[in-house]
């Protein structure tokens, strides 16, 4: 594997707004395709990256529901620069038993998502992202939130 992560990354990732409301977080987590959800300020790629969430990091239902999306994330192990080599990215990813990390420049921005594949040999792509959306949808649509 050669070259830096931003070769491998997703550039669609599901990007939020930082003040989005639990309930709307939620609602991207409800597909089962969603890993992991990207926060700025205001939900776009090139933004400084603020926060990040997974499932488990989110409330009970119903508790805290009137909170915001970054009162229950983190940075912390969940980011990668990008001038970080890919097979160091997919070595320290597979010790840490992490598959997702957001790609960030060396000003904090988000660049992307680096998502590793369940078998731990590669990234999955865009196009295979939109590949299985496809697959699932059976028609090509907008980048999706199967990050």
């Amino acid at each position: 594997m050669t070259g830096d992560v931003t070769g491998l990354m997703l550039r669609s990732p599901i990007v939020l707004a930082a003040s989005e409301p639990l309930d709307e977080v939620r609602s991207v987590f409800d597909s089962s395709h969603v890993h992991m959800v990207l926060l700025t300020a205001s939900g776009r790629v090139g933004e400084r990256l603020l926060g990040t969430l997974v499932r488990g990091d989110l409330p009970p239902a119903g508790v805290g529901a009137a909170g915001t999306a970054l009162a229950h994330a983190r940075l912390d192990g969940r980011t990668v620069r990008a001038f970080t080599s890919a097979e160091d990215a997919r070595r320290a990813m597979h010790a840490a038993g992490d598959r997702r990390l957001a790609v960030v420049d060396r000003d904090g921005r988000l660049l992307g998502l680096l998502c590793l594949k369940r078998s731990g040999d590669g990234f999955c792509t865009d196009a295979g992202v939109a590949s299985r959306r496809a697959a699932r949808t059976g028609a090509m649509t907008e980048p999706s939130r199967d990050a």
